[in-house]
């Protein structure tokens, strides 16, 4: 485990370099969200690589987390083509001011190689672990995984859907997955990384790594998802309505 753990630590940092030079030529530091579901596949291909060989279930958490990295890169890369930087990173780039570049290069890209550590630890594990066959966590990781990548896939086609419509401008979405949750994609998210836990559990020691899970979800639910994204609402009659009614985060039945 140490030994795939500094692996995947120093080729992440590597990663992480290179995309603060991608936002220094591009002078923009939405980059950071396109590198982000990318990061996770660097950090589970380099502890296979530490480990020098691969078990059914280190293929089968790659195969996960492959699936995950890219397709969230793409979408936010696709959805950010062609437009300007995204206005959260454009605000914290007007407030550090002439130290900007220094605090951006700590905050925002080494801050997000740390997290992606941790919140891979589950991925480290499973990958490092001794071969030992696939038992019913596995079964049921890959199902509670399976639901989440629906949910966030899902939700973000349907909201990406709803902004192509020049009629549903400055209008929220409320429909579909979006009925029974304010955030379903966020709520996909959080959840394929528990199954992710699950997945290690099975590996010795595999319990310990639920710091991972811990980590995305407090992200989501009290730090940089539902709380920043919200924000930018208060005030809306529309919203303050939606969100009466709909669910913050676990899909429920709207209010009346």
């Amino acid at each position: 485990m140490h030994d795939a753990l500094h692996t995947a630590a120093a080729v992440v940092l590597l990663y992480m370099l290179l995309w603060f030079a991608v936002s220094l030529v591009l002078k923009r530091n939405d980059v950071a969200d396109v590198a982000w579901g990318g990061g996770f596949i660097v950090a589970a291909l380099a502890a296979v690589v530490s480990r020098g060989d691969v078990t059914d279930r280190a293929v089968l958490v790659v195969v996960l987390v492959v699936i995950w990295g890219m397709r969230l890169a793409l979408h936010i890369g696709l959805r950010n083509l062609g437009k300007g930087e995204d206005a959260r990173y454009r605000k914290w780039r007007e407030e550090w001011g002439r130290n900007a570049t220094l605090r951006s290069f700590f905050q925002i890209y080494i801050l997000q190689g740390i997290l992606l550590l941790i919140i891979s630890l589950p991925v480290i594990r499973a990958i490092a672990a001794p071969d030992a066959p696939l038992a019913f966590t596995d079964l049921l990781g890959a199902t509670v995984w399976l639901t989440g990548f629906l949910f966030e896939a899902i939700a973000d086609r349907q909201l990406l859907r709803f902004k192509k419509d020049p009629l549903n401008r400055r209008r929220i979405i409320t429909t579909g997955l979006w009925r029974y949750s304010r955030h379903p994609n966020y709520f996909g998210e959080v959840t394929l990384w528990w199954g992710v836990f699950l997945l290690a559990l099975a590996a010795p020691g595999g319990w310990m790594t639920i710091i991972g899970p811990m980590t995305i979800t407090a992200l989501i639910l009290g730090v940089s998802g539902i709380p920043m994204l919200e924000k930018k609402y208060e005030g809306s009659a529309e919203f303050d309505e939606y969100k009466r009614r709909t669910s913050a985060f676990f899909p429920l039945p709207p209010k009346a």
